[in-house]
């Protein structure tokens, strides 16, 4: 190969070899370098991936367990506050422990005090029984002497004549006893009716004090309640109504005694639960739309029952309370709804009477209005609404109305007495509060038939909803004594037979001479 080549040739040939052998060399070890830096640039990458992946799960895992520990805090508070609710109703049923133990020691004395007081009646009778039987034996003797009958003839007119007696001895004792016992009783039951409505408040107040919001799920109630709790204080500062964010699903109770103010506070939280965006700012715009909605909604309610009814000339201040009824139940029935009813039969009666037929509608429609504000306002509705026409300068029939409808004054007018039949009616028909057609009408027809039951009784009545029974007897057949003992026996049978809330009150009404008797029992 290199035998014809020149040592010159020869040379340049070796030298350019051994040039390119270099030369690859050296490209060997620029692209070795190369490789080198480029190896060591991706594992410095990768350590700043791998560094930024830890911090980034790092980041996570605080936040995770800052979520963990969020929850924690609030199961910790609810628990707290779950166990605070168990110590004070521990500490009640203390308190009512103590005052049964007290109620059965001051019973416990009455007893032993009534005891000796039978004891001694009883003494003061055996001795009125032997003068008796020591009379009846000497009247015996004269009888037999001047009749010329036999004893045991005398002895049967005298125990016929005696049991006729003795009945009405013992109704008018009876009588005497029950006026007594109601004298004494006064301040006995007024102290009794307050502890039952000490132990017995409570499922009725839950009844009229509570308004159900449904949330779309739970999240929704660790946002109501807000960070360390400001979004619930806001509200219920907001609002006066109180937030119960408890263990029931998808659930927050509204309580508070003002209708008007949960109703406000209902819609508010409902417009603040389809915002999903709840904060102090949010809570107060959503509150004032509410209340402004509710405004709206009660003068829309009174200017409709105005207009239905015809009356003009109301007052500001009694037209707003009017429309406060709107949300206002009692025993069920809805009180703007009840009062539009005593309005219109009120109208209606005194149409067919011959009397001024709006102001019996004006009067109908306001006997109750003290309702609007008794739940934030201290008396009874009737005084508050007694004070409330006289402010606004109603009619006084209208005032007598309200003070006459609950017997509190004696009508002036014969609308005040239509006001309160009306008022009757429309709380005693079957279906206006919560009672079944079914019960109603069990109750009137079992009260008719024991009252029909007794000899004598020409016609029987149950009215008010069974709360009053009318007797009409044969004046032929009964004396008025006799009355008074029918009533007694009347109120004795339904008591046993009957199981019924309140009272009901029995009359005899002996026509002939225009007499009636009266017997109220409790069951």
């Amino acid at each position: 190969m290199f035998e014809n080549l020149t040592t010159a040739e020869l040379v340049i040939t070796i030298i350019a070899f051994v040039a390119g052998l270099a030369i690859g060399i050296i490209v060997y070890h620029i692209n070795l370098l190369r490789t080198k830096n480029s190896i060591e640039s991706l594992k410095e990458k990768s350590l700043k991936e791998a560094e930024k992946i830890k911090n980034e799960k790092l980041y996570n895992f605080k936040v995770e367990m800052q979520q963990k520990r969020s929850r924690f805090q609030n199961e910790l508070r609810k628990k707290e506050d779950k166990l605070n609710r168990q110590e004070s109703e521990l500490e009640q049923r203390e308190k009512k422990v103590r005052k049964d133990d007290n109620q059965v020691r001051i019973a416990q004395s009455r007893l032993e005090a009534r005891d000796k007081k039978i004891n001694e009646l009883q003494e003061i009778l055996f001795e009125k029984h032997k003068k008796a039987e020591a009379t009846i034996e000497e009247q015996n003797k004269k009888l037999e002497n001047l009749s010329h009958i036999s004893q045991d003839e005398a002895k049967k007119i005298l125990l016929k004549n005696l049991d006729a007696k003795v009945k009405i001895e013992a109704a008018e004792l009876a009588n005497s006893i029950r006026t007594e016992a109601k004298e004494r009783a006064q301040k006995e039951a007024k102290e009794i009716i307050a502890t039952a409505i000490e132990n017995l408040s409570y499922d009725f107040t839950m009844e009229s004090t509570l308004s159900n919001v449904e949330l779309p799920n739970e999240r929704f109630k660790g946002m109501i309640i807000g960070r360390e709790g400001k979004n619930i204080r806001a509200f219920e500062e907001a609002t006066d109504v109180k937030v119960i964010v408890d263990d029931t699903p998808e659930t927050v109770v509204l309580s508070g005694f003002d209708p008007v103010a949960r109703e406000v506070a209902r819609i508010a939280m409902q417009s603040l639960i389809k915002s999903k965006n709840i904060n102090k700012n949010n809570i107060l715009h959503a509150v004032k739309k509410a209340k402004n909605e509710v405004n709206r909604s009660m003068a829309k309610a009174a200017d409709e029952t105005l207009r239905e009814l015809r009356l003009n000339n109301i007052h500001p201040l009694m037209k707003e309370n009017l429309g406060r009824l709107r949300y206002r139940y009692s025993y069920g029935q809805n009180q703007l709804q009840h009062s539009k009813e005593v309005a219109f039969l009120a109208g209606a009666l005194a149409a067919e009477l011959g009397f001024s037929v709006k102001l019996a509608r004006r009067a109908g429609l306001f006997h109750d209005i003290g309702k609007a504000i008794s739940s934030h306002t201290e008396g009874s509705h009737v005084t508050l609404g007694v004070e409330l026409a006289t402010k606004c300068k109603e009619h006084e029939v209208v005032i007598n109305s309200i003070l006459a409808h609950h017997e509190e004054a004696e009508p002036i007018s014969p609308v005040s007495v239509l006001v309160t039949a009306a008022d009757k009616i429309s709380g005693s028909r079957p279906g206006a509060r919560r009672d079944s057609l079914e019960a109603y009408t069990k109750r009137i027809t079992q009260l008719e038939e024991i009252g029909n039951s007794f000899d004598g009784v020409n016609k029987t009545y149950a009215i008010s909803a069974g709360r009053e029974v009318r007797v009409i007897v044969e004046p032929a057949k009964l004396s008025d004594k006799e009355c008074m003992v029918l009533s007694s026996d009347i109120a004795a049978k339904i008591k046993d037979t009957m199981e019924y809330p309140g009272q009901i009150k029995i009359t005899v009404i002996r026509r002939s001479i225009s007499s009636k008797m009266t017997d109220d029992i409790d069951i």
